[in-house]
């Protein structure tokens, strides 16, 4: 069965990307047993809104950087379950928006990509040996310190913690490791102290540590669950993270056991990368 949601689109119809999120929320019920929340009628209609928001996943359709739909999903103190920005969506599949605000032939078309990626069936999140299916080309945002690159993925499913540590989520597993801030603050990292395998953790408990000549970082796990895989090349070379700490580097999976609430203390992106360029910043390397 496809998925449904409660989804809260943009209300700025006077734009064209706001009229794109529009069609891609009545399209959506339309296919799926979704139910709209009208971002104008729900101050006057909170009880209503709020007990569909309840029963079904959020799913906030922003039109552009603005985040009007964000801004009135955290106002409203909703848990969110996807975003999607179409402007964001329109760039990443090539797609030019018009200028008028009636949906053409390029918007018709970024509205079924995103209304098939988001109704599809849930494909499972793990192989036949159950390991993880992890993206096999990630997308980077770099920051730049003197000699230093700093990188970050923008993928959606990647979040952050507080602690610099990054969770990459599919369905009911996730992979985490560290950023490229940590393995540049530790220099040449020479040991690493896995987590056993069949361990239960809770979120920020500890996942393991890695070690260099200057600290050991114990990794801050961001989501909690089982661990089922460590990434055993690090046992024999560590350096791997150094190398590429998102790609080569990982330091395990897990199978999940409240994602939905672990996510309230976690950060997309849009939200991390200004705290790395602040870290970074202040930090000598």
């Amino acid at each position: 069965m496809s998925k449904s949601y409660a989804v809260l689109p943009c209300n700025g119809l006077d734009k064209r990307a706001g009229c794109v999120s529009k069609e891609v929320a009545l399209t959506l019920a339309e296919k799926t047993d979704s139910e709209i929340i009208c971002p104008v009628l729900y101050h006057v209609a909170d009880a209503r809104y709020n007990k569909i928001a309840g029963e079904k996943p959020l799913l906030v359709i922003d039109g552009c950087p603005t985040r009007c739909a964000s801004k009135l999903a955290a106002e409203k103190n909703l848990k969110i379950a996807e975003k999607i920005n179409i402007t964001e969506e329109a760039k990443s599949n090539n797609i030019v928006l018009a200028d008028g605000l009636r949906i053409g032939e390029n918007e018709t078309r970024l509205v079924n990509i995103i209304v098939d990626k988001l109704t599809k069936e849930q494909e499972s999140a793990a192989r036949a040996d159950g390991s993880m299916i992890f993206p096999e080309n990630l997308t980077y945002e770099v920051y730049k310190k003197d000699k230093f690159a700093f990188r970050v993925p923008k993928d959606k499913g990647f979040y952050f913690n507080e602690n610099d540590v990054w969770a990459y989520v599919a369905g009911n597993k996730a992979r985490i490791g560290v950023t490229d801030f940590v393995q540049k603050s530790l220099s040449d990292i020479m040991f690493f102290d896995p987590p056993e395998i069949g361990n239960e953790i809770e979120q920020f408990e500890e996942a393991g540590s890695i070690e260099s000549g200057k600290a050991v970082f114990e990794v801050v796990s961001p989501v909690g669950g089982t661990i089922t895989a460590v990434n055993e090349k690090l046992l024999d070379m560590p350096e791997l993270i150094n190398q590429n700490p998102y790609e080569l580097g990982w330091i395990a999976e897990l199978e999940l056991s409240d994602f939905e609430s672990d996510q309230d203390l976690l950060r997309e992106f849009d939200e991390y990368f200004p705290i790395l360029k602040r870290k970074v910043d202040e930090f000598h390397v």
